[in-house]
């Protein structure tokens, strides 16, 4: 267990300084910031001065290593806008998009689930056609759009829900239900195949054999031994739902990282950035370091490997 945590933690560390290597360069290509952060009558000596104060006039290696040498120390460097922590503007954020991202993730759990192992015990039956057409259509609806469709009726129309911001639960209901769609017509074709993998499998005939109810083992045998690639699914998306929700935040003004990182960019606040990036990382790693134990916990297998 110990040497899996180490490992893990090392890839974790390399993939954390590739990530902050690919958007420091992605951002220190785009332009300067200069021409977005001052006044567009500032003198080329203020726009030298401003590089000079935030370090913008030294080599990219320089200024990366440097970059480094202050994360190292947890700081995150200065905002250019806000001339404020970088940190403290990313911190700001980050609780709304957790509670964005943890609702979308419990309603479509709490529904695709249950559906899903239903079908796969009901396999053929009208239900089960009808909840893989439903799933079908929600992995080809673009999130963006049933968003402002949803303003469109629901706020504006029917006037039963907050067009935006975020306030309470029923600011959230929108967005989660926006963002939860897609995940929950990919969760409900995933666990309807595991499922159905393990009805055929002999532990399930021999449960029948022993007079079992059907309710009994898909319940106790079945959905047990197909939750490993769901947890996986689920570790796996809710790190995309994290760092991924910017144009569900963007149509419904939440006001969570993804907004922040969109607008950081426009405005080429690096610091920002990085900021953003590197805590949406660090909240993708740590769900797969969790999702790695649980492992161990299903699959005893995994403990003597």
């Amino acid at each position: 267990m110990t040497r899996l945590i180490a490992r893990r933690m090392l890839r974790a560390a390399a993939a954390l300084l590739l990530v902050t290597a690919v958007v420091f360069a992605l951002m220190h290509f785009s332009g300067d910031p200069t021409y977005i952060l001052l006044a567009p009558e500032a003198s080329p000596e203020q726009r030298a001065a401003f590089r000079a104060e935030y370090g913008l006039d030294r080599p990219l290696w320089v200024q990366y290593a440097r970059y480094l040498g202050r994360l190292a120390r947890g700081d995150f460097g200065q905002s250019l806008s806000f001339r404020v922590p970088a940190a403290s503007v990313a911190l700001e954020r980050l609780p709304a998009t957790i509670e964005l991202t943890l609702a979308a993730m419990a309603l479509a759990v709490l529904v695709s689930l249950p559906a899903a192992v239903l079908a796969a015990v009901r396999r053929g039956t009208l239900f089960d056609r009808a909840l893989m057409s439903v799933t079908l259509l929600g992995q080809t609806v673009p999130t963006f759009w049933l968003g402002m469709v949803m303003i469109l009726v629901f706020a504006v129309r029917l006037r039963v829900f907050p067009a935006s911001g975020r306030g309470g639960w029923l600011h959230l209901v929108m967005p989660a239900t926006a963002l939860a769609l897609w995940l929950a017509a990919l969760l409900a074709r995933v666990t309807r195949s595991e499922m159905i993998e393990a009805l055929e499998q002999d532990y399930v005939r021999t449960a029948r054999a022993k007079g079992l109810g059907e309710r009994a083992i898909a319940a106790r045998h079945a959905l047990k031994n197909a939750l490993l690639p769901i947890i996986t699914l689920l570790g796996l998306q809710f790190g995309g739902l994290l760092g991924g929700a910017v144009m569900t935040e963007t149509v419904f003004a939440w006001p969570g990282v993804g907004t922040m990182i969109l607008d950081a960019i426009l405005k080429k606040d690096f610091p920002v950035v990085l900021a953003g990036v590197v805590i949406v990382a660090i909240g993708f790693i740590a769900v797969n370091l969790v999702l790695d134990l649980l492992y161990t916990a299903l699959d005893p297998r995994l403990r003597r490997a």
